[in-house]
């Protein structure tokens, strides 16, 4: 595959792509996130920075050139061998196909993540579409999964948002995910 070319082309069909976000997509990303409740919304510049920085380690997916879903993610400094998966959005006309688990699946199976043994995130106990979605990516490839509250609402949030649950899959081999 040409470097510069940037469709993950194993994650194809007819009308749904996913691909590197690039930074033209901050604006759209944004939009999607915002339609995706109850994710926290974050600043155009935040998702610039996610289509950018973190460009290796996110996926966009487009259906008929439409941005439908996004994953931003990122490998914690201190943690090489962990995928920190930030957020999840899936737009409702894209929902009922797999998506979420076909993109966190589609990052795994890049490059830049031939050290990941685990996948984080954090999820709030009342999110139950996430919990669902990744205690089902976990149980599919018989993957071990732990959690426990990382941010307390009272403690890190002043009371403001609900605790913070971090969900830890694996370890697991990348060729088995």
């Amino acid at each position: 595959m040409p470097a510069d070319d940037t469709t993950d082309k194993e994650h194809q069909d007819d009308d749904l792509t996913l691909r590197k976000p690039e930074s033209q997509d901050g604006p759209r990303v944004h939009q999607l996130i915002a339609e995706c409740k109850p994710l926290d919304e974050n600043s155009v510049y935040c998702n610039l920075l996610q289509c950018t920085h973190f460009a290796d380690t996110s996926v966009a997916a487009e259906l008929d050139g439409d941005l439908v879903g996004f994953i931003s993610g990122y490998l914690p400094p201190k943690q090489q061998d962990t995928l920190f998966v930030w957020q999840v959005a899936v737009h409702e006309k894209a929902r009922g196909r797999g998506l979420a688990k076909r993109m966190l699946a589609a990052l795994l199976e890049r490059d830049e993540a031939t050290d990941v043994r685990y996948i984080e995130t954090t999820i709030t106990p009342d999110n139950e579409a996430s919990w669902g979605m990744f205690r089902s990516f976990a149980y599919e490839r018989r993957m071990p999964t732990e959690e426990f509250i990382l941010f307390d609402s009272r403690l890190h949030f002043a009371g403001q948002h609900q605790d913070e649950h971090l969900l830890r899959i694996g370890p697991f081999n990348r060729d088995d995910a």
